[in-house]
């Protein structure tokens, strides 16, 4: 019982394949998948894909990096998206946030501000929870999300930062996603958070076709690879799989507010 709370099915090389690589994940254990957007024409395309497959839903909305394509009338798209939505297959804004990783002009991390501020706005709007991006500004992002509260609350996405930043965002009602770095010998900072934080505060992800676990490290990450992180996660743990399972899987219903399906 795995729900993947990010993956870009709506991505290349994953869509080519896009029956055979969720079967695979299915006959891993995957029950369910969040295709994440990160721009309007990969947001068309995960809201395509969940209303063809019966356990796949939709994040919508406009990754930070893109902020070149953002201008005073994008939100429009996505709330005509979430209006044509009938049957409510979009269960979250995002991937949205703010990503210091590649830009540092003030200018840009304003626009990455405004970006962010307005489809929070937009999942209030909607009563729907945020994935977000966030990297090397946790900071900002911290204050944004609480001087600007997500009613629904949602997921920090491939979170990188301290044990105390985690508490933190936790604090204000947050789950922290755990991805296939989680795996790689280099990700210290991941494994303390995981070790630091309570059961019910963690979420799985894929983050494919990015980010594979190991032993796939370097290459495509497909939906299946996620059982590798599940496995890892839980004996970092020290605790059952099956058990550790149950609880992030109702934890990712729970923050989705997904209704349990089965069949794909």
């Amino acid at each position: 019982m795995i729900f993947d709370t990010h993956i870009h099915l709506n991505s290349e090389p994953l869509i080519n394949d896009l029956s055979i690589n969720l079967k695979e994940a299915i006959d891993a254990g995957v029950n369910c998948f969040l295709c994440v957007g990160y721009d309007y024409a990969s947001s068309l395309i995960a809201v395509e894909i969940a209303n063809k497959y019966k356990n796949v839903y939709a994040a919508i909305g406009v990754i930070p990096t893109e902020y070149k394509s953002w201008n005073d009338n994008s939100y429009m798209w996505i709330e005509d998206l979430l209006r044509n939505d009938t049957k409510k297959r979009i269960k979250a804004i995002g991937e949205i946030g703010l990503d210091y990783y590649w830009e540092k002009e003030t200018s840009i991390i304003n626009k990455e501000k405004e970006m962010f501020i307005k489809q929070i706005e937009i999942a209030n709007k909607f009563n729907l929870p945020v994935s977000i991006h966030c990297r090397d500004a946790f900071q900002d992002c911290y204050n944004i999300l609480k001087e600007y509260p997500v009613n629904n609350k949602g997921i920090l996405h491939c979170f990188s930062g301290s044990l105390e930043m985690a508490k933190e965002f936790i604090k204000l009602g947050y789950k922290i996603a755990f991805g296939g770095v989680l795996t790689f010998k280099n990700s210290k900072l991941s494994k303390e958070v995981l070790k630091g934080i309570k059961l019910e505060d963690i979420v799985l992800e894929t983050d494919a076709p990015y980010l594979a676990p190991v032993p796939y490290r370097g290459k495509v990450n497909l939906p299946k690879y996620i059982k590798e992180t599940a496995i890892y996660a839980a004996e970092l743990l020290n605790m059952d799989l099956k058990q550790f399972e149950e609880i992030v899987y109702k934890n990712s219903l729970d923050i989705l507010h997904v209704e349990i399906k089965y069949e794909i």
